[in-house]
This record gives C-alpha cells, sequence and structure tokens, in this order.
C-alpha cells in the first residue's frame, strides 16, 4: 500500500460552468475518427502529449475518446503504475534523492502508456519535475491535470444517480474526490453504469458522488471480476504550489 501522506494534490479547480456537457459517445465516436475534425484523436493525443493547453471542449474529446482507442484497457494490470506506488511508498517526499526522481519519472512515463490520464499519476508527474528542476514539464502536467479534473467536473454533478460524472477508471473518481482534500469511504455499485462513493464526513451536506463507470465494462471478460486500484491519499500535508 502507498505510504498514507505521499503527496497532496497540487491542483486547483476551475470553475465549472453552469450546464453539464455529458459525453455524448456516439458524437465522441465521430469526432475523433474524422481526419478533417478538430477533435481528430491523434491529433488531441499528440498535443496532448507534447503539452500544448488544450481547451476545455478539446479535453472533453480527449478523454473520453479514449474509450474507443485499441491502447485503452481499464481492466488490465499497470505494472508501470504500481512500480510509481512502491517507489512513492518508500521515496523521502520532501528531500528525494535524484537517482528516486530519475526512476519516478520513468516509472511514471510507462504508466502514462496506459493510463495518460490519471490525476493520481499526472500529479506525481509534476510533483517529480518540479523536484527535478525543470519547471516546464512541471507546469505541463499540472496544467494537464487541472484539464482532466476540469473534464470530469463537467460532466454531470455526481449529486444523483441520473446526473453522475462520468470517468473511464474507477481510480478517477476516487482522485476527483482527493483532490478536494475530501476522505471517502468504500463505493457501493448501484446499477449497470453507476457506482455511489460515499464521503467518510458530509460536504456542503452532500454524502458522496455519483459516477458513470460504463465505459470500463464495454470489453470487459466474460467472468472477470474487478480489482479496485489503490489510490493516492491526502492526510494533512501543505500542498505543494505551482505557478
Amino acid at each position: 500500500m502507498l505510504r498514507k501522506s505521499i503527496l497532496v494534490l497540487l491542483a486547483v479547480l476551475a470553475t465549472v460552468g453552469v450546464h453539464a456537457q455529458i459525453p455524448d459517445n456516439d458524437c465522441i465516436s465521430v469526432q475523433i475518427a474524422d481526419s478533417s475534425s478538430p477533435f481528430y484523436y491523434p491529433n488531441l493525443m499528440m498535443r496532448y502529449k507534447e503539452g500544448a493547453e488544450l481547451t476545455a471542449e478539446e479535453y472533453h474529446y480527449l478523454y473520453y475518446g479514449y474509450a474507443f482507442q485499441a491502447e485503452y484497457k481499464p481492466l488490465v494490470a499497470n505494472k508501470g503504475m504500481d512500480r510509481v506506488q512502491t517507489i512513492m511508498a518508500r521515496i523521502a517526499i520532501d528531500e528525494p534523492s535524484v537517482e528516486a526522481i530519475d526512476e519516478l519519472i520513468a516509472a511514471g512515463i510507462e504508466a502514462m502508456e496506459q493510463d495518460p490520464f490519471s490525476p493520481q499519476l499526472l500529479n506525481i508527474m509534476a510533483y517529480a519535475y518540479g523536484t527535478s528542476g525543470d519547471k516546464v514539464r512541471e507546469k505541463a502536467y499540472y496544467n494537464r491535470l487541472n484539464g482532466i479534473l476540469n473534464t470530469i467536473a463537467q460532466s454531470g454533478d455526481g449529486l444523483k444517480e441520473k446526473s453522475p460524472m462520468h470517468i473511464i477508471m474507477f481510480s478517477h473518481g476516487l482522485d476527483y474526490i482527493a483532490s478536494k482534500g475530501w476522505k471517502y469511504l468504500k463505493g457501493r455499485i448501484i446499477s449497470r453504469t453507476v457506482e455511489f462513493v460515499p464521503f467518510s464526513v458530509p460536504h456542503n451536506k452532500v454524502k458522496g458522488y455519483y459516477f458513470d463507470y460504463s465505459r470500463i465494462y464495454w470489453n470487459k471478460p466474460e467472468g472477470y471480476v474487478f480489482k479496485r486500484e489503490r489510490t493516492w491519499q491526502i492526510n494533512n500535508m501543505k500542498p505543494r504550489q505551482y505557478k
């Protein structure tokens, strides 16, 4: 397991619009496959990996469009992420060695090949590059982190089963809650497509968030039993500031 107090979320969510941008799978599949579309997936992913600044709409097609890609395998173990978790469990967060940071970055790059939008991973990569003195990449990962968190936030208010936030990995929903500095309890599957994750303590009278996880099971192998991934924990550490 991760050491309990490894890292605090570095992002501050931008203001979310009043109207949710609920993912339209049919529209997304058409747009990302059209080479003349501004949302043509190979171009979006290339710009994302290069650290380009994307609009909220581009992030929407990028994040939910990943579910249509051959690389999207949410039920396959991410060995790179396991390495990241192992390194983070033993690293000296405040004063890590150069060797540890280099090892962490290498593992993070490997993990991103399978899960390029993990808020936890983006957070860790921003931390790693910032610690190494690479402020350009630090800021790029910080921007990606905010872009993904905002995309999830804009997909629904998460307050009801009929208005869930949409995620492409179970861990992304947990990371979204952790990004607010809130602790959560074990999630409950309440329908074929929606999970409810309760908070350990209600916030503004809200007891938890609903997440639509349907994309995760689009190509679920017969008889597969999901094993929940580990996610970050936030335990009274001072937030690291990115500027």
